[in-house]
């Protein structure tokens, strides 16, 4: 019975030593992918975590996906935020990371997807909410976009981008009062604006 528990505390303690040998190997290389970057080296960056696996590494993935977007190489980028999004499929950091090579390549569909994931998790995310609001604006869907537009502006009163849309979306949804008040609350926020005062010649 003592030789079996010997072994065990071995095998716990080489466990426990290789496993702070790997951690402590990962911040090294990790640390010197920054450096390759911040040199404006994004393949070095990129090689530099070549020594890491990333079957489950969500840190690692969100990494490699940011640097082959930097790199300009999209569809890499996509493969690597997505593969992080698997790991960890409630962190909208993730979502938000394959916004931007997706949105490099115009697949809109995907982008507004991971924007209406992003809205399920955090139902109250200013960002998912603008930009959602804005792609639905831009496809003349006023209604749904006054509603995404409103939650900012319930939140952030003072917050001019998410006032003016919510003015406009008003406006082309037939509330022309609604749209006024709002107009006038983005003079508010910035004096002689052209957009506010374009919107205000429009109503009687």
């Amino acid at each position: 019975m003592e030789t079996i528990k010997k072994i065990i505390v071995t095998f716990l303690l080489a466990c426990s030593f290789w496993s702070v040998q790997a951690e402590n190997n990962a911040q090294a290389l990790f640390s010197k992918s920054y450096l390759s970057e911040q040199a404006g080296n994004y393949s070095a960056a990129i090689n530099d975590l070549k020594p890491l696996s990333t079957t489950a590494n969500y840190a690692l993935n969100i990494r490699l996906g940011w640097l082959y977007y930097l790199s300009k190489q999209y569809t890499e980028a996509i493969k690597y935020y997505e593969a992080a999004i698997l790991l960890k499929p409630y962190a909208i950091e993730a979502r938000f990371g394959c916004i931007k090579p997706l949105s490099a390549i115009e697949s809109w569909e995907k982008v507004k997807a991971n924007y209406i994931q992003i809205l399920k998790i955090d139902p109250q995310n200013t960002t998912a909410n603008y930009w959602l609001g804005v792609m639905y604006y831009n496809k003349k869907d006023y209604a749904t976009a006054s509603k995404l537009f409103e939650k900012n502006v319930n939140l952030y009163p003072l917050d001019y981008n998410s006032v003016i849309m919510l003015a406009w979306s008003k406006l082309n949804t037939g509330r022309p009062s609604d749209a006024k008040i709002l107009f006038n609350q983005a003079l508010v926020i910035r004096p002689y604006d052209t957009s506010a005062l374009s919107g205000l010649k429009l109503i009687k």
